[in-house]
C-alpha cells in the first residue's frame, strides 16, 4: 500500500490543465477557474468619496456654524466647496474639490434660518480625512485582480464587476465520463430485486463533479463482464479528459476494471492506506487517435467512494481545471469521543459533526456503507495510522466545506 501523501505525489505528477479557454459573461463564472490574470481598467473608488452620511468641510471651518452650499447625493458630481460653506453628503457621494473631511451628521448642530437655509454648527475637532474613501484606496488600475488559476467565487465575481469587466477568461470545463459497474445496481424508481441495491454512487460523485466545476457525461451501469467493462472505458475515453468509475476495484473475481484498463493502457497504483477507500485505481487509457485519458477507479462502497473522491479525485481534477490551490485548510479542535480500535497500517477519517460546543462528535457507525455517517457529518477527524482518541484530545479536523 502506499500513504496518501505518496498516492496524491505520484496521481499529480506530470498532469497538466486542460487545453483551451472561453469567456464568459462574469455572472456565469461562479466555480469556473481563471485561464489567465486579470488587471483592474480602474481605480477603485474611482474617485475620493465619503463613508458616512454626513458633511464635507474644511479643516479651517471646525467649531463654526457654516452655510449649506449644496447637497451631494451619490451618483451626482459635486460642485468645488466654496469659501465658509459646507456640502450636505451621502455615503457613497464623490467628496467635492476643497474639502478635507467628513463630519457624520449625529456630530453636527442643523438649523434652518428665515430665508430657508440650512446652517450646521461643527464640532471643535476634526481628524484630517476622516470618513473620506480615498481614490483607489481598494484597488488601483493596472493592478492584478485576480491571479491565473483563481476558482472563482461569489467575492471574486463582485470583485470583477467592481471595475467592470463583463466577462472573464476561462480555463474549459473538463470533461469526465462517469459510470458504475455492478450486476447489482438498479436505478431509484425501479424495482429492487432480491440482492440488488439501488446506485447511490452515480449521484454522490456525479454532484460532486458538478460541483466542482465538471462537465460530467453519465455511461449509467456496466454489468460484470471483461469485454463490457473494457468497451466502456474505450467508449468513455474517446470524448472525456477524465474516466472515472466506482466499484470493481477489489481483487474479487467478478472486479475486472485491473484487467480491462491495463489492456487499454496502463494503471500506476492500486491501493491507498486510507480507511475508508483502501482500493483505488489510477492510470491512462489510450483512445483510437493515439492520445490518451486519465482514469481514475473507486471503491463501490459508498462512503469509501466519497472519501476517496475527496480526498484523491478532487485533487486531480481541479489539477485538471488549472486551480492554483487544491490544499485544503485544516483545524485542531477537540473531540467529544473515544476511539479504541485503531487501524495499525491505515490513515483513517472518521466522520464527525462540529458541535455547537467545539467539539467533534463521532457518527456512531464508521463503516465503509453507511452513507448516513456523511449525511451526520461536516467533517472528517483525520488519524494517524494507529491512533487512539482520549475525549478532550486534539484532533486534526478536515471540513468537508473544504472539499467542495
Amino acid at each position: 500500500m502506499q500513504t496518501l501523501a505518496e498516492a496524491l505525489k505520484q496521481l499529480l505528477a506530470g498532469v497538466e490543465p486542460v487545453a483551451g479557454e472561453e469567456f464568459r459573461p462574469t455572472a456565469q463564472c461562479a466555480g469556473r477557474v481563471l485561464a489567465r490574470a486579470v488587471q483592474s481598467t480602474m481605480d477603485v473608488p474611482p474617485a475620493d468619496n465619503s463613508a458616512m452620511d454626513g458633511y464635507a468641510i474644511r479643516l479651517t471651518d471646525a467649531g463654526q456654524e457654516r452655510l449649506v452650499a449644496q447637497r451631494i447625493p451619490a451618483g451626482q458630481m459635486p460642485q468645488a466647496l466654496p469659501d465658509g460653506g459646507v456640502a450636505r453628503i451621502f455615503t457613497g457621494a464623490f467628496v467635492p474639490a476643497g474639502a478635507e473631511a467628513v463630519v457624520m451628521q449625529e456630530q453636527c448642530a442643523a438649523r434652518t434660518d428665515s430665508e430657508g437655509r440650512t446652517w450646521v454648527r461643527l464640532p471643535e475637532s476634526i481628524p484630517a480625512g476622516q470618513h473620506v474613501r480615498r481614490r483607489g484606496e481598494d484597488i488601483l488600475a493596472g493592478s492584478e485582480l485576480l491571479a491565473c488559476g483563481t476558482r472563482l467565487g461569489p467575492a471574486h465575481l463582485g470583485l470583477a464587476a467592481s471595475v467592470g469587466l463583463a466577462e472573464l477568461p476561462l480555463r474549459r470545463r473538463v470533461r469526465v465520463a462517469l459510470f458504475s459497474t455492478g450486476d447489482e445496481l438498479v436505478m431509484p424508481g425501479e424495482p429492487l430485486p432480491p440482492g440488488a441495491i439501488y446506485n447511490s454512487n452515480r449521484f454522490t460523485l456525479r454532484a460532486l463533479l458538478e460541483q466542482l466545476g465538471a462537465e460530467v457525461v453519465d455511461h449509467g451501469i456496466v454489468p460484470d463482464r471483461l469485454e463490457a467493462t473494457r468497451q466502456a472505458l474505450a467508449d468513455a475515453a474517446a470524448g472525456a479528459d477524465l474516466v472515472m468509475s466506482s466499484g470493481g476495484v477489489s481483487v474479487g473475481e467478478e472486479d475486472h476494471l485491473k484487467p480491462a484498463v491495463e489492456s487499454l493502457g496502463r494503471l500506476d497504483f492500486w491501493q491507498v492506506a486510507i480507511k475508508p477507500g483502501k482500493p483505488f485505481a489510477q492510470g491512462r487509457l489510450r483512445r483510437g487517435d493515439g492520445s490518451e485519458a486519465l482514469y481514475v477507479g473507486l471503491p463501490g462502497n459508498p462512503v469509501s467512494s466519497y472519501i476517496t473522491f475527496l480526498l484523491l479525485a478532487r485533487p486531480l481534477l481541479l489539477r485538471l481545471c488549472g486551480c492554483a490551490d487544491h490544499e485544503p485548510r485544516r483545524l485542531r479542535l477537540p473531540a467529544a469521543f473515544e476511539w479504541r480500535r485503531p487501524d495499525p497500517r491505515r490513515q483513517e477519517f472518521l466522520r464527525v459533526r462540529l458541535q455547537p460546543d467545539g467539539r467533534l462528535a463521532l457518527h456512531a457507525h464508521q463503516g465503509s456503507g453507511v452513507l448516513s455517517s456523511l449525511a451526520f457529518a461536516d467533517g472528517l477527524a483525520v488519524l494517524a495510522p494507529g491512533q487512539t482518541v482520549q475525549a478532550g484530545e486534539l484532533l486534526d479536523y478536515l471540513p468537508l466545506s473544504e472539499l467542495m
